[in-house]
């Protein structure tokens, strides 16, 4: 089976019901990512890559750690190189780095190589960062909190989202999740392009144009 073919059968795989929620950020777990590639790919395999220098399963460039996970789907393997990170995305100290830190990474890696093959890759859509995690932090206790109002109006939400244009820089990504997703319809994409951006008419149009491109 061609890479191609291989792309566009694990991108048209549905994550209704999969998908989990972070913030505002939507993921998909690694081991969901896992189970479903091995349904379809049962000989898919992955590769933790060690450094040929401590033997050690992540490398240092002496101030941060990083991880190299590979996975290989018929013969073509996708890698990926992950920093090892805190919950806030910031990379950790080398000294400060533990053998959990390691592991929850190699995991995020995991499906990070997955959704290069197509798997789970709409979720990135636009994302310097990938969406798909494996950890939430615990919540901070704060001693005598002040109540406040949780109601939140579609107004409210729609405020705060960035306004898509086809003249900006997210356009180019945008286009590519287009076209890889065509089977999802013009409905379908603008509704989760909606998560993220404004959608406006113009832009819903542009993407239609998209669709009917060969």
């Amino acid at each position: 089976m061609s890479d191609n073919q291989t792309f566009k059968t694990l991108s048209a795989i549905s994550l209704q019901g999969k998908i989990e929620r972070k913030g505002n950020l939507d993921y998909l777990s690694w081991a969901n990512a896992w189970s479903m590639l091995k349904q379809n790919y049962p000989n898919a395999q992955r590769k933790v890559y060690e450094s040929e220098h401590t033997g050690l399963n992540f490398f240092s460039d002496g101030k941060t750690a990083y991880v190299k996970v590979g996975i290989i789907v018929d013969e073509l393997e996708h890698i990926d190189y992950l920093p090892v990170m805190d919950y806030k995305n910031n990379a950790i100290p080398i000294e400060r780095v533990t053998a959990m830190d390691i592991n929850k990474t190699i995991q995020r890696s995991t499906a990070k190589a997955i959704a290069m093959h197509g798997l789970g890759l709409s979720l990135w859509t636009g994302e310097d960062i990938p969406a798909m995690v494996t950890d939430k932090p615990e919540p901070t206790k704060i001693a005598n909190p002040v109540k406040t109002s949780t109601t939140t109006t579609t107004a409210d939400v729609s405020e705060k989202l960035p306004v898509l244009s086809t003249k900006s820089e997210a356009w180019a990504k945008v286009t590519q999740y287009v076209q890889a997703n065509k089977s999802m319809g013009v409905d379908g994409l603008v509704a989760q392009l909606s998560r993220k951006y404004s959608i406006t008419p113009a832009v819903k149009k542009a993407i239609d144009e998209l669709l009917k491109e060969k």
